[in-house]
């Protein structure tokens, strides 16, 4: 196992009616800014549940959060909360609002080009607002974690940034706020942490038993609530479970001391920037084509996977690997997620432009091994056709 250091400061305030504790852990003198999206949250009563837990503190709203956070929109949310002098921000939505609100967290606070922000990684965040959320998707596990992505259309440009100083001060988790949520949203929200998992999981041993055992226990547990959290709409156990998983897989707990991948993610951010697919939608395209192509210098795990996520014991080493990439590809098939670029009218004329723009934001050695060249990018694409 390798050296690491974990530390998790969010709070998690899980269960229904845990939207009222908001009274209770943000200060009483703040200056607070809601952050939210579309509007759904007026229509599923999560608004009017925040307004009365807020009480008499000093309110300033910003809607308009996109579903993949727009820089320029989280821009003149930054200059609002410093215009408002804001001293707490409060995300209420998916992972694309508490990721907006990250950046918003930080930008508010930095000196200079706030675009640095995101061409550092974050590196240079020196401080940042103080701000908590409602989590009304589940899906990214922004809820409880400090690493963003922030989406810029006018270059083509999807990067992810983190700081210490993004973790979010606590996180409201109610699961019947996800009752109304469309499907699509849902799969989504399966999807989404079962590749989160994925790429902390399937690299190569180092030892980390009880890590690897906890990924696998979010795995199948994402297999088997998946399907029934979906069939069943305003059941609280599976959407009760679904949202856990969802936190649990990109908490930081899973991914301790051991190495990690990322290359799908960095790869579906392309797609993502360029076709406007969901990320999960990406993931799910790129996922199942990227073991096969890497399958040899992941295959201890790839091994280990299919024996313990989907039971294959059976058929020679080659063959159980297949089987379990093929198992992958049929559970994303299973709650809806198709698994390859023809399903969005994707063809091989894609390839070239997304592995520029790759190679434009220095994605060129990715991976657990950092050996993810933009050649081995290309047959990974080649093989999600």
């Amino acid at each position: 196992m390798k050296n690491f250091s974990f530390k998790n400061p969010t709070q998690i305030l899980f269960g229904e009616g845990q939207i009222a504790e908001i009274a209770n852990v943000i200060p009483a003198d703040a200056r607070v800014m809601l952050i939210y999206g579309g509007g759904s949250i007026k229509g599923n009563g999560v608004y009017g549940q925040i307004q009365t837990a807020l009480g008499d503190r000093i309110v300033t709203e910003f809607a308009g959060v996109e579903a993949n956070p727009e820089f320029t929109t989280l821009c003149r949310a930054a200059d609002k909360a410093r215009e408002h002098n804001v001293t707490y921000l409060l995300a209420a939505g998916g992972g694309s609002v508490i990721d907006g609100t990250k950046f918003i967290a930080a930008a508010a606070c930095f000196e200079g080009d706030p675009w640095e922000i995101m061409l550092k990684g974050g590196r240079n965040i020196e401080q940042a607002l103080p701000f908590g959320s409602v989590l009304t998707l589940p899906a990214t596990g922004s809820e409880m974690n400090s690493g963003s992505v922030v989406n810029r259309s006018e270059i083509k440009a999807k990067l992810p940034f983190g700081s210490p100083l993004c973790y979010p001060q606590f996180s409201v988790l109610d699961p019947t706020t996800t009752y109304t949520l469309p499907t699509r949203q849902i799969i989504n929200g399966v999807v989404d942490p079962f590749v989160h998992v994925v790429e902390q999981y399937l690299t190569y041993p180092v030892g980390a038993d009880l890590q690897d055992r906890m990924a696998e226990a979010v795995l199948s547990s994402l297999i088997a609530t998946g399907p029934k959290a979906l069939e069943f709409r305003d059941n609280y156990e599976y959407r009760a479970n679904l949202m856990w998983c969802a936190t649990m897989a990109l908490n930081g707990l899973i991914g301790c001391g051991v190495p990690q991948d990322w290359s799908t993610h960095m790869i579906g951010h392309e797609l993502t920037a360029l076709y406007g697919l969901d990320h999960a939608q990406t993931l799910a395209v790129v996922l199942p084509a990227n073991l096969r192509i890497r399958k040899a210098d992941k295959r201890e795990k790839l091994l280990q996977y299919a024996e313990r996520v989907w039971g294959i014991t059976t058929g020679t080493e080659d063959e159980r690997i297949e089987q379990g990439i093929v198992a992958t590809e049929q559970f994303f098939q299973k709650v809806g997620a198709p698994t390859r670029l023809r399903d969005y009218q994707l063809g091989d004329e894609v390839i070239g432009t997304i592995i520029k723009q790759l190679e434009s934001h220095q994605m060129v050695k990715l991976g657990e091994k950092r050996d993810v060249t933009p050649e081995v990018s290309t047959a990974i694409l080649r093989a999600a056709l």
